[in-house]
């Protein structure tokens, strides 16, 4: 009996998928194709077809064994979670994933100043700039950076913070963000590592 459900529930998703892969192909920039890669990757690693923050983290130290990637992954998984639901979909994967991947400078952009505004209220703070940049670090590891004394997040942001904050109001907002992104090519460089690490 219990095969016969289980049958018609697999049944049930098989023919919901293509109606919901058709959609993030419009809405995303992967190829159907591509989608349904994720897609078999995704339910491999989630069978319930969402992801919460604890799974979130045992998947992402997998690709950092050499670092501490829990704080990183944290941050990552609030700015993929869009709907702040506690749970990341397919559907909010894909479409972190999309622009992180093929997504326009500007798009990116938008979706670092969200990773980096911690609380979302619209604003970073020099303190939310830190807790990213040490998280970036932990997550590397001591041998990626073997010399790397203590205070040198610090001095990143402290660097980075003065040339973002152009109105010396102590917040950086997403135009001052996305301007001093642009202009700068070690900040951008810096974006960029961000970039990797996904």
């Amino acid at each position: 009996m219990t095969d016969t459900v289980e049958d018609e529930m697999e049944m049930a998703t098989v023919r919901h998928r293509p109606e919901a892969l058709e959609l993030l192909e419009a809405q995303s920039k992967f190829t159907k194709k591509e989608l349904q890669i994720l897609y078999r990757g995704f339910k491999n690693e989630c069978p319930s077809g969402v992801v919460n923050e604890e799974t979130f983290k045992e998947i992402y130290s997998q690709f950092f064994p050499q670092g501490d990637s829990t704080t990183y992954a944290h941050f990552l998984f609030n700015a993929f979670d869009t709907d702040h639901n506690g749970s990341v979909s397919f559907e909010d994967f894909v479409m972190g994933l999309s622009i992180l991947l093929r997504g326009t400078v500007q798009e990116k952009l938008n979706w670092a100043f969200n990773l980096y505004d911690i609380n979302k209220d619209g604003y970073i703070t020099k303190e939310e700039m830190l807790d990213i940049m040490k998280a970036i670090y932990d997550m590397m590891g001591k041998c990626t950076y073997p010399v790397l004394k203590e205070d040198t997040p610090r001095q990143h942001v402290e660097t980075f913070f003065q040339k973002m904050d152009k109105n010396k109001d102590g917040v950086v907002t997403i135009d001052e963000f996305i301007e001093s992104c642009q202009k700068d090519e070690n900040i951008m460089r810096s974006m960029q590592l961000f970039e990797n690490v996904i």
